[in-house]
């Protein structure tokens, strides 16, 4: 039988939990304010801005596909035509040239046909400047009033230069008394500068540059300085 005087031996008792320590004054025994992390942050606004501007960005390139297709398809359907110019008279009077000096006197008159071959479309013609040359030499210039044509229209265009012993080149006044002494005729060169503009009602295309040059119209010139066109009229090179 065993001695009740003597201790019991056995294995110790586990100590007993502590509670979580104070944090920041929380009482003891709950988790302590850990940092929460909110929504919408500036991680968020900088994606939204980005989904906006490539938003925008398609958008705008759509725009221009579309607005780009429309014109395209006005244009095919309109086709606008560039003007037809000729020389349909080509005078010169009082013509004087002076080797010695590189002197020229003389009035040139031209009269244009210009047909509008446009079914659709009328053509206003601005700012005409008209110029004569003999070769690449320059003899004088002249300006032209504006005018509009209709659809399918032919109109008359004159221009009138004149030279008051102005100078020119050595090769223009030499090269003018060589053609008049060995074939009683001198060829001229005629260019014409214009603003035109393509209308259909209310719709019309951006102004262009229209040129044109009329080569090597001949006129046969008598003694006292009076030439004439020869060979019928001439047809001239258009481009806008």
């Amino acid at each position: 039988m065993a001695d009740p005087s003597r201790p019991v031996t056995g294995y110790p008792a586990p100590p007993y939990a502590q509670p979580y320590p104070a944090n920041n004054g929380q009482p003891n025994g709950s988790y302590p304010n850990y940092p929460v992390y909110q929504r919408g942050g500036p991680y968020n606004a900088y994606t939204a801005r980005s989904a906006f501007l490539r938003r925008f960005v398609i958008a705008m390139v759509f725009l221009f596909v579309i607005i780009g297709s429309l014109l395209l398809m006005i244009w095919l359907i309109l086709r606008p035509k560039i003007p037809d110019f000729r020389v349909d008279s080509f005078t010169v009077t009082n013509l004087n040239v002076s080797s010695s000096r590189q002197s020229l006197t003389g009035t040139w008159s031209v009269g244009f046909d210009v047909f509008n071959p446009n079914k659709k479309m009328t053509i206003e013609y601005d700012e005409i400047g008209s110029s004569v040359f003999y070769r690449s030499g320059f003899i004088s210039e002249t300006r032209i009033p504006p005018f509009r044509q209709g659809k399918r229209v032919r109109s008359a265009v004159n221009a009138t230069f004149s030279a008051a012993n102005s100078f020119v080149d050595d090769r223009v006044a030499s090269g003018i008394d060589a053609d008049r002494a060995a074939r009683g005729a001198v060829s001229f060169n005629i260019k014409l500068l214009a603003r035109v503009q393509f209308r259909k009602g209310g719709w019309r295309l951006r102004r262009r540059l229209l040129r044109v040059l009329c080569r090597d119209v001949p006129l046969t010139i008598s003694n006292n300085g009076t030439g004439t066109m020869t060979g019928g009229g001439r047809d001239c090179g258009v481009a806008v």
